[in-house]
């Protein structure tokens, strides 16, 4: 293959990943913008971050982690109130509940978030989606796409897939969670 060939098929394979990006129906712009505006609500409900509230951690399962921490509430977002649903995931050498309640830190893989976005997703009962690292980087699947926004949608594996699946026909595991 000559140099102009080889640099043809580059180009557009670069060109096809890009569309594959951006059709993807989470992790574009929008979602990674309004996931910071997300966080920043979270943060200044002492929902993530230093200082944040914990609640009793219990046994987690895969995807989240072996050790898990969930707390909900309402946080208001860009100017949509809503309920939210945060899940720590902790993980790593020597976790268990009891080092995860005491040193939280030194555990937690990543936080996920279910945020009740009026008038977002009507298909999905509105839920945007989002893992964050712990610093409240966005978190990427293996292709580099952000995990923000309707994760997965229309794809066999991911959030709103595990979620269809939540009894009562709301994606939420734990009804009393959220009415």
């Amino acid at each position: 293959m000559n140099m102009k060939t080889m640099l043809g098929t580059i180009g557009a394979g670069l060109l096809l990943g890009a569309q594959a990006a951006s059709a993807a129906p989470f992790g574009g712009e929008e979602d990674t913008a309004y996931a910071a505006s997300l966080w920043n609500a979270l943060t200044e409900a002492n929902l993530v971050g230093e200082g944040r509230t914990m609640s009793a951690p219990y046994t987690g399962q895969h995807p989240h982690g072996a050790i898990l921490d969930t707390i909900d509430g309402e946080v208001t977002v860009e100017g949509t109130t809503g309920p939210v649903i945060i899940k720590r995931n902790y993980g790593g050498e020597g976790v268990t509940r009891q080092a995860v309640w005491n040193a939280p830190d030194d555990y937690l893989g990543a936080v996920t978030v279910m945020f009740k976005r009026e008038g977002y997703d009507p298909d999905n009962h509105d839920w945007f989606w989002v893992k964050y690292l712990p610093s409240g980087e966005l978190a990427t699947n293996p292709k580099g796409v952000p995990l923000a926004g309707r994760v997965a949608k229309g794809m066999d594996q991911g959030c709103i897939a595990c979620h269809s699946a939540a009894p009562g026909g709301d994606m939420v595991f734990g009804h009393d969670r959220i009415q």
